[in-house]
């Protein structure tokens, strides 16, 4: 799958860069800790974009997107979302989150719900102190950029599947080939953000937007505890969980992943 020219504009004093795949009805893709776009997996994108205008781009701070002085936080993240929606002329859109980006959605859900329709949380959290966390060292690799591209990856592979998978399975194979970096500066800023996020245990309830949790039993990132912590305090959530995926499930099984999208955000 081709990538499109990344296009950028002006939001809250920084540069956010976006592409767009397909058309139809408007469906927001936020991305993880210190990710970039072109990690999403061209697979999905290429079904999920079959049927909707599929939006992604680089959070404040990661890849093309430039920052500011002002410090990070998840609702900044919100309200950088909702104000690249305004830029598109985007009234309201299905939204999904993958990790970090799950709790971005929520806060979006909660500061903007009149901008998401149906909402998507994959491998997130609630944050505070009900989050269960997995061990810090875990973060301090995730957000790691130090060598080359290639030193990078091979970092990631170990925290995004599970070993069993490893061992069978060449995640070259199924990763799509990233080039857009993040310094290691904003990398810290975006996890001291995600780390420091007080939460939405409290406020769960409120959301209104129908809500699909989707996690990995594998994930050694954002244990799948907290997935179901979430299904059980939204309203008629519905909670996919996906045996023997990691953190990284949406590269492990693309086709289950994108079709147990479609097929909530089509019923």
């Amino acid at each position: 799958m081709a990538l499109p020219p990344p296009e950028t504009c002006t939001i809250g004093g920084v540069t956010l860069a976006y592409r767009e795949y397909g058309a139809g009805f408007p469906l927001v893709l936020i991305n993880g800790l210190a990710s970039a776009m072109d990690t999403w997996n061209p697979p999905v994108l290429e079904k999920l974009s079959r049927h909707f205008r599929v939006i992604v781009f680089d959070n404040r701070g990661t890849g093309y997107s430039s920052a500011s002085g002002e410090p990070f936080s998840v609702p900044l993240f919100a309200q950088d979302t909702a104000g690249l929606m305004a830029a598109l002329g985007i009234a309201r859109a299905h939204v999904l989150g993958f990790s970090m980006g799950a709790c971005i959605a929520q806060e979006l859900a909660f500061a903007f719900p009149e901008n998401v329709d149906r909402l998507i949380l994959v491998a997130g959290d609630c944050g505070g102190a009900e989050a269960v966390r997995t061990d810090p060292d875990v973060f301090a690799r995730l957000t790691d950029k130090s060598g080359t591209i290639e030193d990078v990856v091979n970092r990631m592979f170990p925290l995004l599947f599970p070993p069993a998978w490893l061992a069978t399975n060449d995640p070259f194979r199924y990763c799509p080939s990233v080039e857009e970096t993040t310094s290691t500066e904003n990398s810290a800023r975006q996890l001291a953000a995600f780390l420091s996020w007080p939460g939405s245990f409290s406020r769960l309830e409120k959301i209104r937007s129908q809500t699909l949790v989707i996690a990995g039993d594998a994930d050694a990132v954002v244990p799948h505890e907290n997935s179901r912590l979430l299904a059980g305090k939204i309203p008629s959530a519905d909670l996919a969980i996906f045996p023997g995926a990691g953190h990284g499930l949406m590269y492990q099984c693309p086709d289950r992943f994108g079709e147990r999208v479609l097929v909530f955000l089509q019923k």
